[in-house]
Parts: C-alpha cells; sequence; structure tokens
C-alpha cells in the first residue's frame, strides 16, 4: 500500500471505518484489538485522545496488515505528526486545505469532513481522497447527491450503527465511520457484517 489510491481503497474496502474513540493509548488499544482480531481493517484514532499518536504507532506495529489512520485532524501540523506517527490516512470533522497538503506531502490519504454539496465538491477540488460527510444525513440525502455528483466518494459518519451500514451502502456511500455503537454490539455481529463485506 504505498499509493494514496492504494490506501483509500482499503480504506473503505469492508465498508466500514471504525472510530476508537478512547481517552489514552492503553485503552485504545485495548478498544482496538477486539475489532481487528474479528476482520475489521479499518481504524480510526481521533486525535481527541492525547495519545492517540502512540496507540497508532504501536497498532502499525502489531497489525501490519490493518489500516489505521487518524481522526479529528485539524491542522497541518497534526497532520504531519499523525503521519510520522504511522498513519497511514487522515480524516478531519471540516474542509482544512492545509491538512490535505500535509496529508498528501507525505503520502497518506486524507478523508475532510463536508456537511453541504458545495462543501463536497469543494473537498474534491482540493484533492479529497474521499469525503467525511458529517454529521450523517440520511440514505437519501446521499441518494440524492449522488444523483448529481455520481463520481463523490461519500463517507457517512456520525450517528451509525453497524446494521445500518448497508443501507448506506446500498444508497451509494463508499463507507461509513462507525464510532461508539460498535463498543455495544456483539463481535459476532461485526464479523457478520466482515462476512458480508467480503462476498
Amino acid at each position: 500500500m504505498g499509493y494514496r489510491y492504494e490506501i483509500t481503497q482499503a480504506v473503505v474496502r469492508q465498508g466500514i471505518i471504525a472510530i476508537i474513540r478512547t481517552d489514552d493509548a492503553s485503552s485504545a488499544v485495548a478498544a482496538a484489538v477486539p475489532l481487528l482480531d474479528a476482520g475489521l481493517t479499518s481504524l480510526e484514532l481521533p486525535l481527541t485522545n492525547p495519545e492517540a499518536l502512540k496507540a497508532i504507532a504501536h497498532l502499525r506495529s502489531e497489525y501490519p496488515d490493518a489500516v489505521i489512520g487518524a481522526g479529528s485532524v485539524l491542522d497541518s501540523a497534526s497532520a504531519v505528526a499523525a503521519v510520522r506517527a504511522g498513519a497511514q490516512f487522515l480524516v478531519a470533522p471540516n474542509l482544512e486545505l492545509s491538512v490535505i497538503r500535509a496529508g498528501h506531502r507525505y503520502g497518506a490519504a486524507v478523508l475532510p469532513g463536508a456537511g453541504t454539496v458545495t462543501e463536497i465538491v469543494q473537498a474534491m477540488e482540493a484533492g479529497a481522497d474521499a469525503v467525511k460527510v458529517f454529521p450523517a444525513p440520511t440514505p437519501q440525502w446521499v441518494k440524492d447527491v449522488l444523483a448529481v455528483l455520481p463520481h463523490a466518494p461519500l463517507v457517512p459518519t456520525g450517528g451509525v450503527a453497524p446494521a445500518d451500514v448497508p443501507g448506506w451502502l446500498a444508497a451509494g456511500a463508499v463507507a461509513c465511520g462507525v464510532g461508539s455503537a460498535l463498543a455495544r454490539t456483539p463481535l459476532a455481529e461485526i464479523q457478520g457484517l466482515v462476512r458480508a463485506s467480503r462476498s
């Protein structure tokens, strides 16, 4: 996975980007490992966790086949720090051009946030590898947007439960960011979603 397009394909391959939102490195790793062991391969660790970079470095070392990214990347300094820690992709809740430039400069895929059609277009014009739609609207909204922007790689995030993912994908999203709902989901159900993504 040396090229951004390969990283992006790997990030969205299963349709789920697991968001690990905890307060320190040990709890982030403890939350991530069962999901990785269940077969999920795409994880985002938000920088709202002050030890996220440490957790990213650990998980990249222990799970080299997974795709590990940083979330809540708000500025270029954070983007560079995340990539140096091993993040392969960067996610932001907003559209900040310096994050896209910094991520791309060092080979990371970047998924900036957008909440409107105008922001989605601006993100794509700035080179976004995919666009985080935040907060997630409805599957119908995604379908309506894709009717006029069929090439937009949308990743709804915020309030999406694992059981909702197939509906979002059917509407045309390339993947969904799933956070706190994953912690409440039985591993058997997560494994079922992983199996479905391979069929």
